[in-house]
């Protein structure tokens, strides 16, 4: 053998594939000997007649004589049943309990592969056994656990961020509200709670014209849905009117500043930052991202992607109940987050203002 066809490294094992078994029959129809059809196939002989043994079946000739002769199709199906069947040799095939968990999680609470094993080590859950988040993934595209398959996943792993760049848009001669610009470094490093994102979800204007006013807390990740009668600067104003109330003196150190986009429902912001209570006074600062930036809110616009998987767009939000808002607003609040070292933000709102404001029920 001549040293440029020369390869100390061993050829790769590779699994008999449907059209090479149906080559095999063909082969052994015509009475083709085994070491000659594993040079056709490209196979090692052991191979072919370990195949040959999985495809095997007894049949009755013409004659009334019984031949047992190999096919095809039962050899792949005999493959594909042991490939389904693989689970009980897998890591996770010993340990029936972290099985249901996973399934529980994934079908049930809906969590994602990497929130179900990222909650099962930051809680110190315990099993017999444990899967890394890339292995879950692997098994869930394999079709490993009967029932569950990518359809069952809302989204696949995220690819890499995009890079974004700063739109600016010239001042007007009238009074502008404050840009992001001018946010201090503790908002933009999220340094500290009571700095939020709020943007407004329409649903289709044929359908009705409640809008759900969202905001979420750039620290902890916490959400508020608020069910409105229409995107207008009313409403805005109304639900803002509603929280204070709600919170009262608590207010100004909970909502200590938000962040909308442009939307034409925010353009009364002064209105927003002036307390309903106490006339005179500024309950919060109001910051508008620049336009056709919605990356500039980035957790908030996040969460409304949430926010659709359960309220697809398209469907009327006036069909939405209340109680259905409140339940979307408890799955958020309660999701353990990967950037949140798989905490709920429930639990980091307790841990970071430790019990100074009431979590969101």
């Amino acid at each position: 053998m001549g040293q440029a066809n020369y390869n100390a490294k061993r050829p790769g094992y590779k699994h008999f594939t449907e059209a090479e078994r149906y080559k095999l029959e063909g082969f052994l129809e015509v009475k083709l000997q085994v070491p000659e059809i594993a040079k056709k196939l490209n196979k090692h002989k052991a191979t072919v007649y370990r195949e040959i043994k999985r495809g095997l079946i007894d049949r009755i000739s013409s004659s009334l004589e019984e031949l047992t002769v190999y096919r095809a199709n039962v050899a792949q199906k005999d493959y594909q049943t042991k490939v389904v069947n693989r689970e009980r040799s897998l890591k996770i095939g010993k340990d029936k309990d972290l099985e249901e968990h996973i399934r529980k999680k994934l079908l049930v609470d809906r969590y994602s592969p990497d929130a179900i094993i990222g909650e099962i080590k930051a809680k110190g859950i315990k099993f017999e056994g444990i899967i890394c988040t890339k292995t879950l993934y692997s098994y869930i595209d394999r079709g490993i656990f009967s029932g569950i398959s990518n359809a069952s996943l809302w989204e696949k792993r995220k690819a890499r961020k995009k890079k974004y760049k700063k739109i600016r848009r010239l001042k007007k001669k009238y009074q502008m509200p404050k840009r992001i610009d001018e946010r201090p470094a503790e908002i933009n490093e999220r340094l500290e709670y009571g700095h939020w994102e709020g943007d407004c979800l329409k649903g289709p204007v044929k359908k009705g014209k409640e809008s759900l006013f969202t905001l979420t807390e750039r620290l902890t990740r916490q959400e508020i849905i608020i069910k409105i009668k229409g995107s207008r600067q009313s409403e805005i104003l109304r639900s803002m009117n509603d929280l204070e109330i709600k919170y009262g003196p608590r207010f100004v150190d909970k909502f200590k500043t938000i962040t909308f986009d442009n939307g034409v429902e925010f353009l009364d912001w002064e209105s927003l930052e002036e307390s309903s209570l106490w006339q005179g006074d500024r309950r919060t600062q109001v910051y508008f991202a620049h336009p056709y930036s919605a990356w500039e809110r980035g957790s908030n616009e996040n969460h409304n992607r949430i926010i659709r998987r359960f309220i697809p767009k398209g469907k009327s939000i006036a069909a939405v109940p209340e109680s259905k808002v409140k339940e979307i607003e408890n799955w958020m609040n309660n999701y353990p987050r990967k950037i949140l070292g798989y905490k709920t933000p429930n639990e980091l709102v307790l841990e970071v203002t430790k019990n100074r404001f009431r979590v969101l029920d």
